[in-house]
């Protein structure tokens, strides 16, 4: 098991659970974040972090798409160690729907 970054960081990017993670194991993207799966410990001290709720284990339904998505990303963006400011908007876009087809920015963010 691992966890996985859904849609309900894009936009929104807040960065509490980076700072709890053990392993530093989240890479950052320019609108979102993600977890590297190989390298998640599975210890879930995430998860409860983030406001969006958008940490999940992967074994809830419907993550496949997301568990590779993390995969795909953390192996091409920084790694990041330490809490940033969320996004602008992130409080605005929060709950919105079908945030990964209208937003999703494949682009690096800065890192560390």
């Amino acid at each position: 098991m691992t966890y996985v970054v859904n849609d309900k960081c894009i936009k929104c990017k807040y960065t509490d659970c980076v700072e709890v993670c053990p392993v530093d194991c989240f890479y950052e993207g320019e609108n979102m974040l993600v977890i590297h799966p190989d390298e998640c410990i599975d210890c879930g001290v995430c998860e409860p972090e983030c406001p969006a709720e958008a940490i999940k284990p992967d074994t809830e339904p419907n993550l496949d798409k997301w568990l590779e998505l993390n995969r795909q990303y953390a192996d091409q963006w920084p790694n990041i160690t330490v809490k940033k400011p969320a996004l602008p908007d992130a409080d605005a876009v929060q709950n919105e729907p079908d945030k990964f087809e209208k937003y999703f920015s494949p682009n690096p963010g800065s890192g560390d």
